[in-house]
């Protein structure tokens, strides 16, 4: 019988590890002129890559090249052009802790099986518990991102609130909240008629006055209120909700009191931030995602917890193939007994390799840069006539659109948003306010400094004027109504 082995050699492993390792240097060291888009030839690259499973292999060398070729096309999240969405920047000592835990593949899960390693998974979310000044008795888990988090965060809240009947129970969240938050209350077996959106005052933060009429209401129909989740930076905008207020409410109504947390979250390490989430300390739960505002590679969110105990009832199952584990969970908390998954990847190591190697002074350092890139972009773009910048910003992201005194500004600005991404030095997104097509900024990676926050501003005003002198050379088209 032919041998096919699995396991390369002593010298081939090397071999392939220094190959590898040099593609992603070579491609992190290039990213800072990389273009922030190129999808050029990127669908027939991937059509060429349906293919059917070989029945013989290929060369480790040749397949690296493909793989290089393939992440080159595409949307460039990890580079300092990229201000569309909430990025992931991508740490290179990050990349370094997956490459060794997938390489030690130990089995973390179940804290008797390698209780080192999952110290190191507990002792990173006991940083993240410190970060909001939880008590010793809090746990958490880290997860695949927030939306799972947030996921989990609705099953332990039921559980606490509501027990096994939960059918007239109801959740409520802001109408700029994540999406994530209202999927987690479907998913986790909540109607739609159960699930009410807030409105928001004029800077887009949850009216706690309007929570507070809609939870009296729902009392009054023989509703069960048991959860309320601010937001701590939504996505489209950036706003902070008025989370002791919020959380007043919440606890006058005894609800469960949730965060998320996955944008905002690591900013609480500045002064600025600590003052912003003013109240969020209380929250009976946290949603985080390390793969944003602590620069760490995409897959790792976070779910804290101030009385642990709930989050772990909410989670534990038993199973007779389990009664050997050896449980050490008043030593070391089990990842399994904390969250959904029992088979699950090391994430713990993405954070603790590069808190232990560049310390929280570093992380601080970034995100306070990227308040003040913030302000710049939001001064230089109010400052400059004819646009309209309508939010002070809370975080990092920058809403606008143009004005235009003819024509229709959504139309306008759509062409707009297209022109600034063709530039391939900046990748913006966009986003609707009041029903308005609005451009958005968000300036959160590592990468990201203050030439490349200028040079935006450049291609912002200069798109602008190349527009209004191709509509200047065009028939005058009847003003429409702004």
């Amino acid at each position: 019988m032919r041998e096919y082995p699995l396991e390369p050699s002593g010298p081939e492993m090397r071999a392939m590890s220094e190959a590898a390792m040099l593609v992603v240097e070579q491609f992190v060291n290039d990213l800072p002129e990389a273009p922030a888009k190129d999808l050029d030839g990127a669908l027939e690259l991937a059509e060429e890559l349906r293919e059917e499973a070989p029945e013989i292999g290929t060369s480790f060398e040749g397949l690296l090249n493909t793989v290089a070729v393939c992440s080159q096309k595409a949307v460039n999240n990890s580079g300092p052009g990229f201000m569309a969405y909430i990025p992931g920047g991508g740490l290179y000592v990050s990349a370094l802790a997956d490459f060794l835990a997938a390489g030690f593949n130990r089995y973390v899960s179940l804290a008797a099986k390698a209780p080192a390693l999952a110290q190191i998974e507990a002792t990173v979310v006991r940083w993240l518990c410190d970060l909001f000044d939880y008590p010793p008795e809090a746990r958490g888990v880290l997860t695949s991102g927030g939306s799972m988090a947030n996921f989990s965060a609705v099953i332990t809240a039921r559980k606490a609130k509501l027990g096994e009947n939960f059918s007239t129970g109801v959740l409520y969240t802001s109408e700029q909240a994540h999406a994530s938050c209202a999927k987690a209350a479907y998913l986790a077996g909540f109607p739609r008629e159960r699930i009410r959106m807030v409105p928001t005052d004029e800077r887009l933060r949850m009216d706690a006055d309007a929570l507070t009429a809609m939870i009296e209401a729902d009392r009054a129909a023989g509703l069960r209120p048991f959860m309320v989740t601010a937001s701590a930076g939504t996505t489209n905008t950036g706003s902070v909700d008025p989370m002791a207020r919020v959380g007043e409410v919440a606890r006058a109504h005894d609800m469960w009191f949730h965060v998320d947390a996955a944008y905002g979250g690591p900013f609480r390490m500045t002064e600025y931030g600590r003052r912003l989430f003013q109240g969020i300390e209380s929250a009976d739960s946290i949603t985080l995602d390390p793969h944003k505002a602590f620069f760490i590679p995409y897959g790792t969110g976070a779910l804290i917890v101030r009385e642990g105990f709930r989050l772990r009832v909410a989670h534990h199952v038993e199973a007779d193939y389990l009664q050997d584990t050896d449980g050490l969970d008043e030593q070391i908390p089990s990842a399994s007994e904390y969250g959904m998954e029992l088979s699950r990847d090391f994430r713990g190591l993405r954070l603790w390799l590069p808190v232990k190697h560049h310390g929280l002074a570093a992380f601080r350092a970034a995100l306070e840069e990227k308040l003040e890139l913030t302000r710049y972009l939001y001064d230089e773009l109010r400052t400059t006539p004819g646009f309209e910048v309508p939010l002070d910003p809370d975080l990092t992201a920058v809403p606008f659109r143009y004005l235009p005194e003819r024509g229709d500004p959504d139309a306008f600005n759509r062409r707009l948003l297209e022109r600034i991404n063709d530039s391939k030095r900046v990748f913006l997104s966009s986003t609707l306010l009041d029903g308005h097509f609005i451009i958005r900024a968000c300036i959160v990676s590592h990468r990201t400094h203050r030439d490349r926050v200028e040079e935006a501003v450049r291609i912002i005003r200069s798109a602008v004027q190349d527009l209004l002198a191709l509509d200047a050379a065009a028939p005058l088209e009847q003003p429409v109504a702004r």
